[in-house]
């Protein structure tokens, strides 16, 4: 490996620090729904503002944290590794003058024109409606901005600020919510309101970084932004990045009209059991993906493809370590966490069968799509953003005509199948058009990967085994004792979980694991660097 390889931090060690950011973000995001669910329930004006604030959300996905990584990272690359500071400062001020424009030209227009798009959704709250949407529009402007600067900061390798803001989001909207709502007319205007702060923080936060690292910028005229050739790369790459996404949107409009026309209750299941997939994607995943991308877009600009090869084979075993036990252990005990997290009267045991269902057909998928976030960029890193989007429309293809098939027989239970067998065919299709670059080591990538993941899946069941054999006791025991959910479910699962991994560790080191050896010594690194900073 190239001395520049080397001196990279460690792909599991920038990915572990991000994933803990992750993690309390993700936490405080379920907290952010519990408030909502408090103060709102189900209610119209809960419908109001999940609409209001879903349309915002929609166009920053189309526009902003898809595009930043799959062109304006790689451009930003190409333009840092020329080394010249005039340039690159030229490109990323045209990039901000443009998504500037843009952004705002979008947030007048829909804030102008959003009485004519929420009939669409049957709102009963309609002027409501109306009002939250255009009065959390800027939301949109606030967080494209962010997104920028995140892109920025990602490829000179700094992750924290970026992972940090987040969690500024939901601190303020929760505390705007219990805060604000004596004030306000109601608490989804108070919720509103702390989403714009938010927004506005989760820019401000990443600035001073930005400015930190040397990268100056200023605005331009539109017509320069325009014709920079680095502007006009980015927008070239972007274009198949939208149609993949619009693509997206339509399969999980068509997705959720299927399970609604399949029964009460199918479309609020579904929601639950992805709100557990998407918590473990977002810490893991998604967090290696973000740390994965500039260091392949380097090494793919510089012809180092051997570097390029280790990276994206260290990140598919990474993947396949945490995402492989996790399912095993869910498989076994789904309906438990299911339990500790949503059971209350309004859900009742119906809602547990109709949640657990989908989860078990859910949770196989999780290692394929996890699987794609990392392969992604693989393909964004060499300026191919054709590639998964046109695997992404084929696999979307494929979700929505066999969830059109399954959704009679199986209910709620097959959506969740159809997304887990859609999710394997872009894994494959993505590992098909990977391969077509004689570059990459796609053969022996897999080859490697398979072993590994074939031994993750035995170690996988020899740990679930005590805890199937535990589960019927341990239960019996805490269900016994009564109490809250915490008593009757969360300490048994907590057992469990520390059985399973205990099992699972020694496995692994037994076995002499890389992946394992790699996380110990970053969590040595971690401890050996606090002891020598404490004050003595």
């Amino acid at each position: 490996m190239s001395d520049t390889a080397k001196s990279k931090p460690s792909l599991l060690r920038s990915g572990t620090a991000l994933s803990f950011l992750t993690l309390i973000s993700r936490i405080l995001g379920l907290l952010r729904e519990m408030t909502k669910a408090a103060l709102l329930g189900t209610s119209a004006l809960s419908d109001a503002f999940s609409v209001a604030f879903m349309i915002p959300n929609l166009f920053r996905r189309l526009f902003a944290e898809g595009s930043i990584a799959v062109a304006f990272i790689p451009t930003l690359k190409e333009y840092l590794l020329e080394d010249n500071r005039e340039k690159t400062k030229e490109f990323i001020s045209c990039v901000f003058t443009f998504l500037t424009f843009f952004v705002s030209l979008a947030v007048a227009l829909g804030m102008l024109f959003c009485p004519l798009i929420i009939p669409i959704f049957s709102m009963k709250a309609f002027d409501e409606t109306v009002l939250l949407t255009r009065f959390m529009f800027p939301f949109l402007a606030f967080i494209s901005i962010a997104a920028l600067f995140q892109g920025i900061l990602n490829s000179v390798h700094i992750f924290a600020p970026s992972g940090f803001a987040p969690i500024l989001l939901n601190i303020v909207t929760i505390a705007c919510a219990y805060g604000l709502s004596p004030f306000t007319a109601n608490p989804a205007r108070a919720m509103a309101i702390g989403i714009i702060i938010g927004g506005f923080l989760e820019a401000a936060i990443q600035f001073p970084f930005v400015w930190k690292k040397g990268f100056r910028f200023f605005f331009t005229g539109i017509g320069k932004a325009v014709r920079n050739p680095g502007t006009k790369k980015v927008l070239r790459l972007i274009g198949p990045t939208i149609i993949g996404m619009a693509a997206y949107q339509i399969n999980d409009l068509v997705s959720t009209a299927l399970a609604g026309n399949a029964g009460e209750g199918i479309v609020s299941s579904l929601q639950y059991s992805l709100r557990l997939q998407e918590l473990i994607l977002g810490v893991f995943a998604v967090s290696i993906g973000t740390v994965l991308l500039p260091d392949l877009a380097e090494h793919a600009k510089t012809g180092r493809w051997l570097d390029y090869n280790q990276r994206l084979t260290q990140a598919i075993d990474i993947i396949a370590l945490i995402t492989i036990p996790i399912t095993f252990f869910f498989l076994a005990q789904g309906e438990t966490l299911i339990r500790l997290l949503f059971q209350t009267r309004s859900f009742n045991e119906e809602s547990v069968k109709l949640t657990y269902g989908a989860f078990l057909f859910h949770m196989p998928g999780l290692f394929f799509i996890a699987l794609n976030r990392i392969l992604a960029p693989a393909f964004y890193a060499q300026s191919d953003s054709r590639s998964p989007t046109f695997a992404g429309i084929l696999s979307f293809a494929v979700n929505i005509a066999l969830a059109a098939t399954l959704v009679g027989p199986m209910k709620g239970s097959g959506v969740a199948l159809a997304l887990t067998i859609a999710s394997a065919a872009n894994t494959v299709l993505l590992l098909i058009f990977l391969s077509r670059n004689p570059n990459i080591a796609v053969t022996s990538a897999l080859g490697s990967a398979a072993f590994y993941t074939l031994k993750l899946i035995v170690f996988s069941c020899i740990a679930a085994a005590p805890v199937l054999f535990l589960s019927p006791k341990l239960s019996s025991s805490f269900a016994g004792i009564g109490g809250s959910r915490l008593i009757r479910y969360g300490f048994p699962l907590a057992a469990e979980g520390f059985v399973f991994a205990a099992i699972g560790i020694i496995l692994l080191a037994i076995t002499k694991d890389r992946q394992l050896k790699t996380l110990l010594g970053v969590f040595r690194k971690k401890t050996q660097f606090n002891s020598n900073s404490s004050p003595e």
